[in-house]
């Protein structure tokens, strides 16, 4: 008993000062009240049954000691459950909770105040030896770590064994020491998924850039530990890490310096892990009230919504808080609301708007009010005070009420209470059995939640998000944004309601922060040295590469039917191209060709209707027909390279090239060496009018034209022509060409076709000047004039030209060197039989040859 009333004493002696120093009335209520607020207070309350009814009213003494809203916020709390405890039929019968007046604290810093007493006197306490109460006494402690450390700490020198202590607010590994805190429970469960939670949510926001500001503690380490591993998984960063100290006079020396760090960042999100009444407390309080724009991720301890500035809204002056996710008690607003008004005393409605309202209270005179509102009821104050649904710390205070009670059931159903007091030592073993049976409890609550008091077997972690925002004026806004369930697979923990944060914000968007600009679609990621790894540069991909997504480290190449876009975020297919009928060249190319080959048809319908003139006679008509008929064929060679490519026209392609051209180049040579042999040979019987006469020339065409079917021949063998898809000359395009298989094979044909031309120019050249009326030398001289400069033009024009345009360049060269023969050796032919019959007559010969007879 005397261990009581000391730690009575010892959490009261800054109250009992307060009374010689302030107006008895009205205890630290200062115009900066709302400063204070958000450090949380340690309140230390006593659970004991008594086999007795106890009314509900009996709980409305509690009120009357409380100056804060979180201080009525636990005493509410813990009114609530125990008023439910007892009017629950199943649990405890015949006994009921109540609240002994040996008391409890409040603390703010190192002041503490009384909770529960039914006198203001200390000397009015009832003794507490009572032979139908409890033999063990149960301590709720909290929410703080220092008012739950100090308590169970006197508890353990003083009174071993003898009280069971429990905990509410945030899980401390301090408190598990169970060499010192033999009797100690923790409600809370550990925060080992809040790192995880906050990073899926950073993660969610696309958030990179964080900064941290912890305690300085083993709980603070732990909570980095975890947090830096969760980060490693997602590439998160932080821009500045603060271990704020436990001690204030060490944290005084730098204050400067954790307010530096967080001005000079460039982040916008800043998570805060610690003690409320810590000095990360203070820098907090600080850091707000100098108006950082800044998003703070921390806990529902954090959770101050009445702080009162003159900030106007803005999202980034808010919070983002965790607290552990628990079903709603709809109760408690309607028992908080019929508690009987009448039992307060004008002096707590005094406090409570003068605390709300900012209304005056003369300090002479208490209960003397000015410029409040007369009217203001008690359950008013309670609605606009503080919001009706219950905190991490309240719910910790329920679920605590509900344990003992089980636990205590658990006891009365084995008889404990039949026991004997073993000589003096009754109080000892009762509190070791009810210790045992509240180590192992597990129930559900009135709510459906599982509690299990086990700290080893505590269920996994659910957590609801909030954001909130202070408004000017005291107001605050407070909104549920989303869930984290840890019972769900990696990635599918979090869900974020997107709606409520646009009613709220106007938007969908949160703020950004990252420590570099996002490299968009068509850039890729590179490091830069001495950064971390969310800090980077962009540049662009290398041609025909491509990335579709933001902040990707690689860009991706195309597949060869694909192409990059402009903006290189997209791959494209190709479109196939080639020397196509329906296309303007290829239209061009093959009216081109239909009309020589038709002309060159005329022309040698002509030569057949005119057989027997002179001017046909005179230069072997036969070698005439042959060159006619091949240079039809040359004009409709091109046709075999306009149209979609396929293995037959490919190999058709240079074999019929080769040997018609063959064949007509060998024809115009056969011609030439057939008209010198003709002016040549003047004397009857010699061997060279032998050759002529017996038609030897002829057989040029054939070795000629044997000549190139071999080398056909050899090149089909060896490296035959093939489809090939030329994906790289044009950009967007795949040329569907016909590969020349082996160059060589196709150089040889031309070099063929370039001796020919030129031996058939140097033998036309040395008969030019012949005398004879119909003699064609010259005429086959400019021919192959013609067609070796059109072959010499198309080699370079031919390398320089990629696709479509190379094979339309071989088509043009073909029909031009055609042309030439055509129009050189046969145009002229026909202007006389046509056009100037008399000159194709066998007397205008005649007549030339006796002139020249005469003049020589």
């Amino acid at each position: 008993m005397f261990a009581l009333i000391f730690i009575f004493f010892v959490l009261n002696i800054p109250l009992l000062v307060s009374r010689f120093t302030e107006p008895r009335c009205f205890w630290r209520i200062y115009d900066n009240k709302d400063k204070d607020e958000d450090l949380l207070t340690g309140c230390v309350f006593f659970l004991i049954t008594e086999q007795r009814p106890v009314e509900k009213d009996y709980f409305n003494h509690i009120l009357t000691f409380f100056r804060t809203t979180k201080h009525i916020q636990f005493a509410l709390a813990l009114a609530f459950s125990m008023d439910e405890v007892n009017r629950n039929l199943d649990l405890l019968p015949n006994s009921s909770f109540i609240i002994q007046c040996l008391g409890g604290g409040c603390t703010s810093g190192t002041k503490f105040y009384s909770h529960s007493q039914f006198s203001e006197e200390l000397n009015d306490i009832p003794n507490y030896i009572c032979y139908d109460q409890t033999m063990c006494i149960v301590v709720l402690t909290g929410p703080n770590l220092a008012t739950s450390v100090v308590v169970g700490t006197i508890l353990n020198l003083l009174m071993p064994q003898q009280i069971l202590q429990i905990t509410y607010g945030p899980f401390h590994p301090i408190l598990s020491n169970r060499e010192q805190f033999p009797s100690l429970y923790q409600m809370a469960a550990k925060d080992t998924s809040l790192a995880l939670a906050m990073i899926s949510l950073i993660f969610y926001f696309n958030w990179n850039w964080i900064g941290l500001a912890i305690s300085d503690n083993d709980q603070g380490t732990q909570f980095l530990t975890r947090l830096r591993k969760e980060m490693e998984k997602l590439t998160v960063c932080f821009a500045f890490v603060s271990m704020i100290p436990v001690k204030m006079d060490l944290f005084l020396l730098r204050a400067e310096v954790y307010y530096n760090q967080i001005v000079t960042s460039s982040t916008n999100v800043v998570i805060i892990y610690g003690d409320p009444d810590s000095a990360l407390a203070v820098g907090f309080r600080k850091w707000e009230s100098l108006g950082l724009q800044r998003i703070w991720v921390t806990t529902s301890q954090w959770d101050g919504t009445t702080r009162k500035n003159d900030f106007p809204f803005n999202i980034f002056n808010g919070k983002i808080t965790f607290a552990y996710h628990h079903a709603e008690i709809s109760s408690f607003k309607t028992f908080v609301q019929t508690l009987n008004p009448l039992k307060y005393t004008d002096e707590f409605l005094a406090r409570l708007e003068w605390m709300n309202l900012k209304c005056n209270v003369s300090a002479s005179m208490c209960n003397t009010l000015k410029n409040c509102l007369s009217n203001a009821s008690l359950q008013w104050l309670k609605v606009q005070t503080f919001d009706m649904a219950f905190s991490e710390e309240s719910y910790d205070i329920y679920n605590a009420v509900y344990a003992v009670a089980h636990a205590l059931h658990e006891m009365l159903l084995q008889h404990v209470y039949n026991q004997p007091m073993d000589n003096g030592k009754g109080r000892y073993a009762y509190c070791l059995k009810l210790h045992s049976f509240l180590r192992k409890i597990r129930f559900t609550n009135p709510v459906g939640d599982r509690v299990i008091m086990n700290q080893k077997e505590k269920l996994q972690e659910e957590y609801g998000i909030f954001q909130i925002w202070n408004l000017p004026h005291g107001l605050g806004l407070k909104v549920k944004i989303g869930e984290f369930s840890s019972y769900f697979p990696y990635g599918q923990q979090l869900h974020i309601y997107e709606d409520m944060i646009e009613r709220a914000t106007g938007s969908r968007q949160m703020p950004p922060s990252v420590c570099s600009a996002d490299c968009l679609p068509g850039f890729r990621k590179f490091s830069q040295e001495g950064m971390a790894a969310c800090c980077f540069g962009c540049s662009p991909c290398p041609q025909n590469e491509v990335s579709n997504e933001t902040n990707m480290d690689n860009c991706v190449r195309c597949l060869e039917n694909e192409y990059a876009n402009r903006e290189q975020n997209q791959c494209i297919q190709k479109a196939v191209v080639f020397l196509n009928y329906k296309d303007t060249l290829g239209m061009v190319l093959t009216v081109m060709a239909l009309f020589f080959s038709a002309f060159t048809t005329v022309v040698l319908g002509i030569f057949l209707k005119h057989h027997d003139t002179p001017i046909v006679k005179a230069n072997n008509q036969n070698l005439s027909y042959i060159l006619l008929i091949s240079l039809i064929f040359c004009f409709l060679c091109p046709l075999l390279f306009i149209g979609h490519p396929n293995s037959a026209t490919c190999v058709l392609q240079q074999i019929t090239f080769g040997v018609v051209f063959t064949l007509a180049v060998s024809t115009v040579l056969t011609k030439t060496v057939t008209v010198l042999l003709a002016f040549k040979v003047t004397a009857p019987g010699r061997r060279m009018r032998y050759f002529l006469i017996s038609g030897v020339p002829n057989y040029i065409i054939v070795i000629c034209t044997l000549i190139q079917i071999i080398l056909s021949t050899i090149w089909l063998l060896y490296s035959p022509p093939f489809i090939d898809k030329d994906v790289h000359s044009e950009h967007g395009q795949i040329i569907i060409v016909c590969n020349k298989g082996s160059v060589t094979a196709f150089y040889c044909v031309l070099g063929y076709h370039g001796s020919l031309a030129f031996t058939s120019f140097i033998v036309a050249f040395l008969a030019r000047n012949l005398p004879d009326t119909f003699n064609e030398a010259k005429l086959l001289t400019f021919s192959m004039l013609l067609f070796c400069s059109v072959w010499i033009t198309f080699l370079p024009v031919y390398h320089s030209t990629k696709g479509k345009i190379m094979v339309a360049v071989e088509v043009l060269s073909i029909l031009a060197s055609s042309a030439g023969l055509l129009g050189c050796i046969f145009i002229p032919k026909c202007y006389i039989i046509l056009l100037r019959p008399e000159r194709n007559s066998l007397q205008k010969l005649r007549g030339k040859t006796s002139s020249r007879t005469q003049i020589s």
